[in-house]
């Protein structure tokens, strides 16, 4: 089973409304989507979060559980949903957020101490400035430290730069938490908000010596690159499609990887390691295909086995 965990929250996506616009409440959030796009890949999927009993967390779990996400893992809360209204002029989108005291951003570590032993992935999306929330923080990367060598590790930082005070000090709290994952999915934006500068190769040859096993880059229009120690980057390019907008769609890149490098059996560390060039070819040439075809969609509308 594949369990994403972290924040679930409501995105408001703009929309016209007669000669006004307006905002649609779609669940979302990085792991959210995540969990979305391996479940309509047909990989059994599980959730771990908090997430609210008022209307918005109502609506989140209707969605995972409308999908055949496993809600096992998620606790219940009366504290807030987490909201995000999204902005769509640019070419990234850019969100507006609303968490104070939200059920997401509260988890606490008795609430992850126990997972079922079927769990052969562990993905853990952030948002906004979680990696600096407390309990959130603390809760997700001991869970993650606790389950070396017992699952595949995945990670995706997936930057909010309005959210984040002190770049410098957040690029550094990333670093050091790099330690508990074997798998990191990061965008080429996010990589050149943290460290403007440096380049792809030199972020991502330390970033090996951290921790990982293996480091994919999703670089947009231009495909993607995954790297592991003391091997050449294997690259892929994206694939043609005309773009709606860009919503969701890494974290359908990295629900399908998850899925495709499962269908090789490599969900473990070693395993991704020892995978064979053209293999994992192959596992980020299906990502970038669903990832096109969530940007063809409006909103994170990830494709379905058949889809695909």
């Amino acid at each position: 089973m594949i369990v994403a965990c972290g924040e679930a929250l409501i995105d408001f996506i703009p929309v016209a409304y007669g000669t006004e616009n307006a905002y649609l409440p779609k669940p979302g959030g990085s792991p959210f989507n995540t969990a979305i796009t391996t479940a309509r890949l047909g990989a059994p999927t599980g959730f771990l979060s908090r997430v609210s009993t008022d209307l918005f967390g109502d609506q989140i779990c209707q969605a995972l559980s409308g999908d055949s996400v496993s809600l096992e893992l998620v606790t219940r809360v009366s504290n807030p949903s987490t909201l995000a209204f999204v902005d769509l002029a640019g070419e990234e989108p850019q969100y507006a957020f609303f968490t104070r005291e939200a059920a997401d951003r509260t988890i606490e570590p008795s609430e992850v101490a126990n997972l079922p032993g079927s769990v052969s992935c562990l993905h853990l999306g952030l948002g906004a400035d979680t990696l600096e929330t407390q309990p959130f923080a603390g809760t997700y990367l001991g869970l993650f430290e606790r389950m070396q060598g017992l699952a595949l590790r995945s990670f995706d930082p997936n930057i909010r730069a309005n959210m984040i005070a002190d770049r410098a000090h957040y690029a550094g709290l990333v670093e050091k938490a790099l330690s508990c994952f074997d798998l990191v999915k990061v965008s080429a934006a996010d990589l050149e908000w943290l460290f403007g500068g440096e380049s792809e190769e030199q972020i991502v040859q330390r970033w090996l010596g951290l921790g990982p096993a293996m480091i994919v880059v999703t670089r947009g229009s231009r495909g993607a690159a995954a790297w592991r120690t003391g091997q050449k980057a294997v690259e892929v390019a994206a694939r043609p499609v005309k773009v709606v907008d860009t919503v969701g769609a890494g974290d359908s890149f990295t629900g399908a990887l998850l899925v495709s490098l499962g269908g090789h059996a490599a969900h473990s560390a070693a395993a991704i390691t020892a995978l064979g060039e053209v293999e994992l070819r192959s596992c980020l040439e299906h990502a970038v295909r669903v990832a096109a075809i969530t940007c063809s969609r409006a909103g994170a509308n990830p494709p379905y086995a058949e889809e695909v």
